[in-house]
């Protein structure tokens, strides 16, 4: 039986992981992908990071590039693959956890194959997991080619003729910019009132000036943080005006049904688009946790990563503590903070959730 077991090598697990290692825990991470950095490896081809190399430092390791330098997608999977050698971090992969329960004093993990046992879990398998797509997408024709944005990689995938992007958020709006560059007409579905924010700002990162301000570090349970919490977040990067003024560029508003090849939408009905790429997001599943308790976004309520089960963890999550905690840069203080927690609760047993001094939420 383990000390511990890390659900997921993305970078939350491995923050998590090297904290463990320095704590001389024995512990192991399991992962449902075939290799360190996969997560980012599926995403589309031009995907590159908002964040300055500066910004992107897991505990112990740097991101190898100059300041200033904004990474790709293989240069974060490559970086997270050199974090795991470098540490020697115990990963078992191709196991998806399907169920986690907690018997007397210790926990027991299943997957398809396996079972595990640990004395502690630490759940960092992110916000993202299972793509949204609205229900009336199954009466669309055939000949229509759909992709979520999960598996969007490139223009190339789709066929000639008319595009539809669905989806304001981050990745719609990269999308859209990309396939508008290949000219073809492209439908854009989704709130037109988007807030953008460039990358830099009088010769300064956006994350600079954001670090600068204390915006990086106002916690979800302040005034501020919890204004920012519920709200919408800008997109960074991208003159989101610009784009939906191109001649090829046509906003119908949001998508409301749909009818073999007709296309419903607030601003009318089309048929004549060839493709669609749902940018919708993902809804959080953590239902296959016995006992643990979720809160109004189905997320587990926890306070700066405890749970309400004692022994279990969680990290990677959006706005665990701060707006950076789902983000490369920013997992690296929820870890330590969950080191800190777990030194303390050894150190003295009588330590414990109630000392937190905070709901669970």
């Amino acid at each position: 039986m383990k000390d511990f077991i890390i659900i997921g090598a993305g970078q939350a697990g491995l923050s998590m992981a090297y904290h463990l290692t320095q704590l001389k825990k024995d512990f192991i991470i399991v992962d449902a992908n075939s290799e360190t950095g996969a997560p980012w490896l599926k995403r589309w081809d031009s995907l590159k990071l908002f964040t300055p190399t500066e910004f992107n430092h897991l505990p112990g390791m740097d991101f190898p590039k100059e300041k200033g330098y904004y990474p790709d997608k293989y240069e974060v999977a490559s970086y997270l693959k050199s974090y795991v050698e470098k540490f020697k971090i115990p990963i078992t992969f191709n196991q998806k956890i399907t169920g986690l329960k907690k018997e007397d004093d210790y926990f027991v993990l299943k997957s398809k194959s396996e079972t595990f046992k640990a004395k502690n879990v630490v759940a960092a398998t992110g916000p993202f997991h299972k793509p949204f797509t609205p229900s009336f997408h199954t009466k669309i024709s055939k000949d229509v080619i759909q992709i979520h944005s999960e598996h969007y990689k490139n223009p190339e995938q789709l066929q000639d003729g008319d595009t539809l992007v669905v989806g304001a958020g981050d990745s719609g709006v990269q999308i859209l910019n990309e396939i508008s560059n290949t000219n073809r007409k492209v439908y854009f579905s989704g709130d037109t009132n988007i807030t953008s924010i460039p990358q830099e700002i009088l010769g300064k990162t956006l994350w600079w000036w954001f670090k600068k301000i204390g915006f990086l570090s106002v916690s979800k349970f302040s005034y501020i943080g919890k204004k920012l919490s519920k709200g919408g977040q800008p997109i960074i990067g991208t003159d989101v005006k610009s784009l939906l003024k191109k001649e090829n560029v046509i906003c119908v508003g949001r998508t409301l049904d749909a009818n073999n090849t007709e296309l419903h939408f607030e601003e009318g009905v089309f048929k004549n688009i060839k493709n669609i790429v749902w940018a919708t997001g993902f809804k959080p599943n953590f239902e296959w946790i016995k006992g643990v308790t979720l809160n109004d976004y189905k997320y587990p309520k926890n306070y700066r990563g405890v749970s309400n089960l004692e022994g279990l963890y969680f990290l990677g999550l959006p706005w665990l503590y701060t707006r950076g905690s789902a983000t490369l840069g920013g997992v690296k203080k929820d870890a330590k903070f969950l080191s800190n927690y777990i030194e303390k609760l050894e150190e003295k047993p009588t330590y414990s959730k109630i000392t937190l001094k905070k709901q669970f939420v």
